[in-house]
């Protein structure tokens, strides 16, 4: 299904890391949080492996500490290879309403996408302070199982497909400069580089 197509998404544009409160939810246990890797660590250029039976008690330890970290960034979603866990395994959660709505996504797949897409600003954790337009699919459909080991199939648009698609490409070892033009990713690459040197020598 996948094609070009005119943009759905004109005037809604929206930062895929969200402006929410670190402390999204005071009912939450306070978890300690984990180290975000940043460009250019070659893990977040690597194809994860998939989360296998035996990775059960890895997974409910990992899954808390990665929605706190998460929260705390803050972001609206964090692949595990960002905190440097090779397992294709994501946390999405877009607070919608401003109330939490936590989503584990173990092994997801993308099964179909629109041959519309839509343009919209994104970030990303592991490119902290880094933006540019990434033009997708508008809508896509994708299979997930859940830290309970059940199956789900979900259907999402604008804001939902974009940050779904944006995860799925950190398990396959994409970031979202990828999407862009040569110019427009190493001007960002180039940029980033520099204010991390700057940041290290104080």
């Amino acid at each position: 299904m996948q094609g070009d197509g005119a943009g759905v998404d004109p005037v809604g544009r929206h930062r895929y890391i969200a402006g929410m409160a670190a402390d999204a939810d005071p009912a939450l246990p306070i978890l300690p949080t984990l180290p975000i890797l940043v460009v250019p660590e070659p893990l977040l250029k690597a194809r994860a492996r998939r989360v296998q039976p035996g990775d059960g008690a890895l997974i409910r330890d990992l899954v808390p500490r990665m929605f706190a970290t998460m929260y705390q960034a803050p972001g609206i979603g964090l692949a595990a290879p960002q905190v440097g866990v090779d397992l294709r395994l994501a946390v999405v959660d877009l607070m919608p309403g401003e109330k939490p709505a936590p989503l584990v996504l173990i092994n997801p797949e993308i099964l179909a996408v629109s041959e519309e897409t839509a343009t919209r600003e994104e970030g990303c954790l592991s490119l902290p302070g880094q933006y540019a337009d990434v033009t997708r699919p508008a809508r896509v459909k994708l299979r997930y199982v859940d830290p309970e080991g059940a199956g789900h199939e979900i259907e999402a648009e604008g804001l939902f497909a974009a940050c779904l698609q944006h995860e799925v490409d950190h398990l396959d070892g994409v970031l979202f400069v990828d999407h862009l033009s040569p110019l427009k990713r190493n001007m960002i690459l180039r940029r980033l580089a520099k204010e991390r040197r700057l940041k290290e020598a104080g």
